[in-house]
């Protein structure tokens, strides 16, 4: 298990109700489902947004997939609107 920091932007930093959190965890499918597991809001933003790992965008690779080590930085995108 990975100990890292994830990090909220935009409205999954509201739905989280906090910017970032410590997190232990081993790819980025069991990070996303412990930090949505009782979190509804956060868990629809979660299922819509784009990550970064350490500055390396996720694309669509399969979240499974993703290992994550010690002192990791996740970012969760949500998608943004404007222009």
């Amino acid at each position: 298990m990975a100990r890292g920091t994830i990090r909220y932007w935009a409205a999954a930093k509201e739905a989280s109700g906090v910017a970032e959190e410590p997190f232990e965890a081993g790819t980025l499918a069991e990070l996303l489902a412990e930090v949505t597991r009782g979190r509804a809001e956060l868990a629809r933003v979660v299922g819509r947004s784009s990550f970064l790992v350490d500055g390396h965008p996720v694309g669509r690779r399969a979240h499974e997939t993703v290992a994550l080590a010690d002192g990791v930085t996740v970012e969760v995108l949500p998608p943004f609107a404007g222009g």
